[in-house]
């Protein structure tokens, strides 16, 4: 799908993996709920790592993606949901390098207090739209 990366020149240039907007022509679009580091049994993978914890959660957006014929170059935003945005945001942006290698989504980084499990750092919801 074609995308158009937005930069405005009145505007600081983003400090990660991410735009600071996205347009995109009409398409379908896919909404991925918040994903986090789980395994297909159910464990949490990485803990106490969130390098380990963002790939697992980025694997397993791009499972859900392919269910739709999506691929993460359609992703046009993303929310991510962090435990200890100082700590992490550099090691979440070198995966997020792995995932994203150009056009990047727009992004919204936010920390929170917990997720749904005590061992998780990270989430990650997205939405895609697909020529």
């Amino acid at each position: 799908m074609a995308k158009t990366i937005l930069q405005s020149s009145k505007v600081s240039a983003p400090g990660g993996i991410m735009s600071q907007g996205v347009e995109v022509p009409a398409g379908k679009m896919v909404f991925v709920s918040g994903q986090v580091a789980r395994d297909l049994d159910g464990s949490v993978v990485g803990v106490g790592d969130v390098s380990a914890q963002t790939r697992k959660v980025l694997q397993n957006m791009q499972s859900v993606l392919a269910e739709s014929g999506a691929t993460m170059d359609d992703v046009v935003k993303v929310t991510v949901f962090v435990t200890n945005l100082e700590r992490h945001f550099a090691d979440i942006h070198k995966v997020r390098a792995e995932f994203f290698t150009s056009g990047y989504p727009a992004s919204t980084m936010v920390e929170v207090k917990s997720l749904v499990h005590e061992d998780m750092l990270i989430e990650i919801e997205a939405i895609a739209v697909v020529a």
